[in-house]
């Protein structure tokens, strides 16, 4: 099908066309909900908006937060979202998904340190309250870019991701994974003395801890079994645990709970079962996480943005064109996030993909939050566009259109192109093409 642009006046015409498609966005007009606390863990979020992990492609050659980094962190900081969660930090200097891919080390962690004091003291300033910070781990496995170029670190071959040659030699050992594994006791060290709050082990977009999630066809102990295809992520979580520190620092994950490909390629499918999403496995594996590692929220995402963003990020524009509407690839979002807060009722959910629906997202964030389908909303796009989203909705229970995002994808060209990410739209300073 052709791309169908967002051309909603009202939000009574955007309810009606979900409807007409069954796709399931619920919309409210009580945004007042989004600024209530949060518990997570030992910490409090000041509401409900959580600012989501997008790379900036701005760090320095060794890893530490550039110029730009500091600016982008500065913005959220001054917008008071209840949770920022940082963009990715390489765990190892193999793993960068490019030359400019933040990567915390004994060596520049007090730049990391310095970002944390400032993000705190600026929104205390503005806002009255600091929020929760995140920092996510990374191995980018499949997607690494360490010096510019592609040097893939592979867990299988998945014939829906490989269009060359490129890789086929480079599946990662049973040693390497358990060096890579071994590699999270010092992040969550560094991170707990650079001052974040708790530290994601990322799981998500098909890299490298996601893509093991469903390595069915992989020989050995990381392949194949329940067990097998989760051990690298639990034990990148017990690396994490002998070098978190104490006063509250938490462990979580940003995690695919489906992943867009068939059995045996993708995660959070049955096998026979097409491209249906089936959460079976995914509620038992947050479930096991919350037993065993106390995770106190978990972040819930969806496909792959270099083969099927349409699946997490819904867009207007661009060469890959979806067999769906916009709309129904929000509703299946909405619906797996929403499955997944009612299989585990205790554990805050934090769901994405709010930004395709531009001026009326707050809306969707109430309706989630009032049907009890998540517990805090995740803003990606849209804080790189105008992060000052959150006092417009705070102060006025709306979103003015001529600040939000236009789903364009310009900002994820330039990351994948290795050059420093922003909106081409809103935010003339990083526009780089």
């Amino acid at each position: 099908m052709q791309h169908v642009a967002f051309h909603y006046a009202t939000m009574e015409e955007l309810e009606a066309e979900s409807k007409k498609l069954n796709a399931f966005i619920p919309l409210s007009g009580r945004t007042e909900q989004i600024f209530q606390p949060l518990g997570i863990g030992e910490k409090e979020a000041a509401n409900r908006i959580a600012f989501q992990p997008m790379e900036g492609t701005d760090g320095t050659e060794d890893g530490a937060p550039g110029e730009l980094t500091v600016r982008r962190y500065h913005r959220f900081a001054k917008a008071g979202p209840g949770l920022i969660w940082f963009e990715a930090v390489a765990t190892v200097p193999e793993a960068r998904a490019s030359a400019h891919q933040l990567m915390i080390t004994e060596k520049n962690v007090d730049s990391f340190r310095r970002l944390t004091d400032e993000i705190r003291e600026i929104s205390l300033k503005e806002n009255g309250n600091a929020p929760v910070i995140v920092m996510q781990a990374t191995n980018s496995g499949r997607y690494s870019k360490p010096h510019g170029y592609p040097e893939p670190l592979i867990a299988y071959n998945c014939p829906p991701l490989e269009d060359s040659p490129l890789g086929k030699d480079r599946i990662v050992s049973d040693g390497d994974l358990k060096r890579f594994e071994e590699a999270y006791t010092r992040a969550a060290r560094l991170a707990g003395e650079a001052g974040f709050d708790g530290m994601d082990i990322k799981c998500c977009h098909r890299y490298l801890a996601c893509e093991l999630l469903s390595a069915y066809t992989r020989p050995g102990e990381y392949g194949g079994s329940w067990e097998n295809r989760t051990r690298f992520l639990k034990n990148c979580y017990r690396a994490a645990e002998g070098g978190k520190p104490g006063n509250g620092f938490f462990l979580t994950s940003r995690l695919n709970v489906y992943d867009g490909f068939e059995w045996p390629w993708g995660f959070g499918v049955r096998e026979g079962g097409g491209l249906a999403p089936d959460m079976t496995e995914p509620v038992r594996l947050i479930r096991e996480l919350q037993d065993e590692f106390r995770i106190p929220l978990i972040n819930v995402t969806m496909g792959n943005p270099y083969r099927n963003p349409h699946v997490n990020r819904p867009y207007d524009h661009g060469n890959y064109v979806p067999d769906e509407h916009p709309l129904e690839g929000i509703g299946r979002m909405m619906r797996g996030v929403s499955e997944i807060q009612h299989a585990v009722p205790g554990l805050p959910v934090i769901g994405s993909a709010f930004s395709y629906v531009r001026q009326w997202a707050g809306n969707l964030a109430a309706g989630m939050l009032e049907g009890g389908h998540c517990a805090m909303a995740g803003f990606g796009r849209m804080a790189f566009a105008d992060p000052e989203f959150v006092h417009e909705l705070r102060g006025t229970g709306s979103i003015q259109p001529g600040g939000c995002c236009v789903t364009c994808g310009g900002c994820a060209k330039l990351l994948r192109a290795g050059t420093p990410a922003g909106c081409i739209v809103r935010d003339r300073e990083v526009y780089r093409l």
